[in-house]
């Protein structure tokens, strides 16, 4: 693409940022559609991210999304935030409007969507668990709840934060069984009694890191996705698969959250087999490059 003057800048920040595949979803789209458009990746740290976000729209950026762990950051900093967002407890896309910068929260949806994508179906009635119970375990975890699922139960190694959101989940959607598994020991036993695992901690972003189950935890007719997407094959969809469950990696989730907000920016129909194709090429050089 030829970049000029009026080319609208788009990006993505984090810190660490180095591991997204968001730009080359998100360029795809933009090439689809003809539009003169450019989107980067930006390592911003925390404590700079609300000083960052105004400098962008004052330049003339198109918009943002955010990833860890920068998404708590701007719910608490930003003073414009759709329901999205205000649901959910984090931002992970920013329009920037004639207001100032609007938090959005396009994470559950996406969830959602991948889910429905991977195993064809949805949450409702189902027994879930979710390990991590942090940023994004605690959006999938309420949007299980806002979906309909029978239950809820929440694994973390910091046990407060886990008892916060089963309160959040209580009290947003009392019709959702939820609860907390008081340790890891107790984690296998949840697993065995879930319909569908979700794997919402950071182990298994490096290579070499030890799954957290083991394939005793896991048995036929389960579902796990896990939420990292980098991978093909993450360490737990490893250990799943060898139980018998159904697994998937995170990247329709991305790929979804990326749409709704490529949606939220442009008023356009995002181009989504434009933005997978895209996305399944930065995993099979990914692929490569681990069997190299």
């Amino acid at each position: 693409m030829k970049i000029g003057s009026k080319t609208k800048v788009f990006a993505v920040l984090g810190h660490p940022i180095g591991h997204t595949f968001s730009p080359a979803m998100h360029n795809a789209a933009f090439a689809a559609l003809g539009l003169d458009a450019l989107y980067c990746a930006f390592d911003v740290a925390p404590d700079n991210l609300l000083g960052v976000l105004p400098a962008m729209r004052a330049m003339g950026l198109g918009g943002v999304n955010l990833t860890v762990p920068l998404k708590e950051v701007a719910f608490r900093g930003l003073p414009h935030l759709d329901a999205s967002a205000r649901r959910l407890g984090a931002v992970n896309t920013v329009e920037f409007s004639a207001e100032g910068p609007v938090g959005y929260n396009t994470d559950g949806y996406g969830f959602l969507r991948a889910h429905e994508e991977a195993f064809g179906c949805g949450v409702a009635g189902s027994n879930v668990f979710v390990l991590g119970s942090g940023g994004a375990g605690r959006a999938v975890a309420l949007m299980c709840g806002e979906a309909g699922a029978h239950a809820v139960t929440l694994g973390d190694v910091d046990l407060e934060r886990s008892h916060r959101v089963a309160a959040e989940i209580h009290a947003a959607f009392p019709a959702c069984a939820v609860q907390v598994a008081p340790d890891a020991a107790a984690w296998p036993a949840a697993v065995r009694t879930a319909d569908l695992i979700v794997q919402a901690t950071p182990v298994g972003m490096k290579a070499g890191d030890a799954a957290l189950l083991t394939p005793e935890a896991f048995r036929a007719g389960q579902r796990l996705l896990d939420l990292i997407y980098w991978f093909p094959e993450t360490v737990h969809m490893a250990v799943a698969q060898a139980g018998g469950a159904t697994v998937a990696n995170g990247l329709g989730m991305l790929l979804h959250q990326g749409a709704r907000a490529f949606e939220i920016w442009t008023k356009q129909a995002a181009p989504v087999a434009a933005m997978r194709a895209a996305l399944e090429a930065e995993l099979a050089a990914r692929k490569l490059a681990q069997a190299g």
